[in-house]
């Protein structure tokens, strides 16, 4: 990738951000036939896009908001993300527990227009549960003063493997994409933006890339990139904080999730199963400017863990979570002071001199505004006008046989390549560590034919180590550098470097 970045130095679309609506834009984008180059500072989906609440649905809250349009997008985009990707995407049932008598037929009715709105895409039908089912299905839920529960589904997805394979789904297509080259500066003929000038972070080294249409898809740092092109523009990020805790399997056995629809301050919270562990959020705090590493704040793990142990008879205390994480929302400002009230929906901004901003959104509809902001980007550019494909275009990794088994279920398709790994070297077969289950196999798999850098690209994307047991990842972080040591040839100070590095990092996953 960077060989063809520092030979192909003219583009027709330039991508700035890795994330999930850059690497979407880079899948549309190439598959009209468009050259196509992106640009990542860091890893793939290393920020908001590999910190969600790990669902694909339509948004129930934003039903209850009225927002009508929102939720029919995301549930027509639900369906077919789950086709294009049903190795990373599956059904998962949500139930509401009901503790007075008007909640069941309230919720049921809201809930049945949700299943409606679905049409054909819908996953299954919501109904009432009486206590007994309800408790059946969640035997951890608090049952003082229960009286049933309903049940809906939406789906969930593990998104910084989505986030990955849709990099590879992109190059695949002919894009060239490139993680660890930052975007520096933009580049202009007559006062048109013609170009950026970008960094190899790994090297050090400037290359200057010329392109018919630069699209800034860097979500909460868009303000930033939108300065290199106008340093006096108003900014419109308002940066939303969303922390999740991780919890131990027992806290929620099962397949089924749990919706609280108005905790005390009125968001929705989540209680859901992931990867043999329970993911609990989230939460949605103003934060007033951007960070690669957010951390989440006291009273926003107080809050989680106050609700949990209001739902779950087993209260879980600070020495259960397993890891926290934070995520930031790139939320378009409308001059609320509450950002719960911020618009969800993405937006469009195109400067006087051709720079197309794309951002806010959520992770369930980045293919349709890859699709907008293509369509747009093609205009500014002057581009041959070309429709999108992408509708039923199937990410790198689909199979028609996916299996919910993990780890390797996840890779789909090339989890045959990982068997092979095996066979080859039994060895790898090793688990990196107990409490994990992940593989050596897997850390040669993830430098070799996924792009990955460094330990942490490792430990929190290609693998989900840091989330599902921060400190067993800090414990295996060497081992794992050794490994990636010898496939990237490098020196006994790098890996002394990573494992300093990465322990910066896990620390803030770690709650004391």
């Amino acid at each position: 990738m960077m060989t063809r970045i520092e030979q192909d130095l003219e583009w027709d679309v330039i991508i700035v951000g890795g994330g999930a609506t850059g690497l979407g834009t880079a899948i549309d984008s190439a598959a009209r036939g468009y050259t196509t180059v992106l640009l990542e500072q860091d890893d793939f989906a290393k920020g908001t896009s590999s910190r969600s609440t790990k669902l694909v649905h339509g948004g129930v809250r934003y039903l209850k908001q009225g927002n009508v349009a929102l939720v029919l997008e995301a549930l027509r985009e639900r369906g077919r993300l789950k086709k294009n990707a049903p190795h990373l995407v599956s059904d998962l049932p949500f139930i509401v527990p009901v503790y007075d008598w008007w909640e069941g037929p309230f919720y049921g009715i809201g809930l049945r227009v949700y299943d409606w709105m679905s049409g054909r895409l819908g996953l299954g039908d919501s109904e009432n549960l009486s206590r007994e089912e309800t408790l059946a299905r969640l035997p951890t839920i608090e049952s003082d003063g229960l009286r049933g529960g309903v049940v809906y589904f939406d789906a969930q997805f593990d998104d910084a493997r989505l986030a990955l394979n849709m990099a590879q789904t992109a190059a695949g297509l002919g894009a060239t994409v490139a993680n660890y080259v930052r975007v520096i500066g933009m580049t202009k003929t007559n006062s048109v933006v013609r170009g950026v000038v970008c960094r190899d972070e790994e090297t050090g080294r400037d290359i200057e890339l010329r392109g018919k249409v630069v699209i800034n898809a860097t979500g909460v740092f868009s303000d930033s990139i939108r300065r290199m092109d106008d340093p006096d523009v108003r900014p419109v990020i308002t940066p939303s904080q969303g922390v999740h805790i991780v919890l131990d399997q027992s806290f929620l056995p099962g397949n089924s999730a749990i919706m609280v629809p108005n905790t005390d301050d009125g968001r929705v919270l989540f209680a859901i199963p992931w990867h043999g562990t329970t993911v609990i959020g989230t939460t949605d705090t103003e934060v007033p400017f951007p960070s690669l590493e957010p951390k989440a704040l006291e009273e926003e793990i107080d809050f989680l863990l106050t609700h949990a142990a209001r739902y779950l008879t087993h209260d879980p205390i600070r020495s259960d979570v397993r890891s926290v994480f934070a995520g930031l929302r790139p939320l378009v400002s409308s001059g609320e002071d509450d950002t719960s009230a911020i618009s969800r929906e993405h937006t469009i901004l195109i400067s006087t001199s051709g720079l197309v901003t794309i951002t806010g959104g959520k992770w369930t509809t980045y293919r349709v505004m890859a699709k907008d902001a293509v369509d747009q980007a093609a205009i500014a550019g002057g581009l041959e006008p070309t429709k999108s494909s992408t509708k039923k275009l199937k990410i790198h990794g689909w199979t028609d046989s996916p299996t919910d088994s993990y780890p390797l279920g996840v890779y789909g398709s090339d989890a045959d390549g990982l068997n092979e790994l095996i066979s080859a070297d039994p060895g790898l077969v090793e688990v990196i560590h107990p409490d994990l289950p992940y593989v050596k196999a897997q850390v040669v798999w993830a430098v070799r034919e996924e792009m990955a850098r460094t330990v942490e690209d490792v430990l929190s994307r290609r693998t989900r180590a840091i989330l599902l047991y921060a400190r067993a990842s800090l414990e295996c972080a060497r081992s794992v550098a050794e490994i990636m040591q010898v496939e990237l040839d490098q020196s006994e100070d790098w890996v002394d470097d990573q494992v300093a590095t990465y322990s910066k990092i896990a620390a803030g996953y770690i709650l004391s």
